[in-house]
């Protein structure tokens, strides 16, 4: 048996989940902004207890790993890193774009391509370009949009454009085939689906090591001077 919570805390969308041989028993979800974050130990607690389960029940832990908010992804792997080492079980971590490739790639055929996009600063989002089989065409990147980007894929392909990144840049991406879809989060339920392959293939990290995917360093601003 692989029982596998699962923690996805990279956006404003907080959630976990609890699967047990890759089928899903329980999730829960918190759309509440940035302090999302800070009630991940009520809602894990909460998830065990509405599962009839306890924290050494516990195969693994698997987390999503970025990019995405860097304040959300700290918090999010301290937590799983911690529950790990307190429980000697391995890490698990799934790539947060794949993750969300993969809650809706079943909807649509081959044909077409995935931009999942998680906000960033201005015209800016974390992206990556993927078929539906989860192969990358493009790499995970920090993007500033504008009415070239993505021009040369878009004249022989449809690209899926979703995540809450990709509403700011409809209005620059100007093409019959660039599709928006809305309301589309990352969720710890896909991760904690992807971890189960993962678990199966024993592919786990580095509790010492491992850190979040930030992709770009956490900028601190100065306050302003009052002089």
């Amino acid at each position: 048996m692989a029982l596998i919570l699962s923690l996805e805390t990279a956006t404003s969308v907080c959630s976990v989940a609890l699967s047990n041989d890759g089928e899903i028993l329980a999730s829960s979800h918190l759309h509440i902004g940035q302090s999302a974050s800070s009630k991940l130990a009520v809602m894990i607690d909460e998830l065990l207890r509405r599962c009839d389960k306890s924290a050494e029940d516990l195969s693994a832990v698997a987390v999503s790993a970025g990019p995405g908010s860097y304040t959300g992804l700290r918090i999010g792997v301290a937590t799983a890193k911690g529950m790990c080492f307190a429980l000697n079980i391995p890490l698990i971590a799934v790539n947060t774009l794949e993750s969300m490739v993969a809650q809706i790639a079943t909807h649509y055929s081959d044909d077409e391509l995935f931009c999942p996009m998680i906000d960033a600063r201005r015209m800016e989002v974390y992206c990556s370009l993927l078929k539906r089989s989860l192969e990358i065409m493009e790499t995970t990147q920090a993007k500033v949009i504008d009415e070239s980007s993505f021009s040369s894929v878009l004249e022989n392909n449809k690209i899926i454009f979703f995540g809450n990144g990709a509403s700011k840049c409809q209005g620059a991406i100007c093409n019959t085939n660039a599709i928006f879809l809305s309301d589309i989060h990352p969720s710890a339920v896909d991760v904690g689906l992807m971890a189960y392959e993962k678990f199966k293939n024993q592919e786990f990290e580095n509790l010492a090591e491992f850190e979040p995917f930030y992709l770009k360093d956490f900028l601190i601003k100065k306050p302003k001077s009052t002089v």
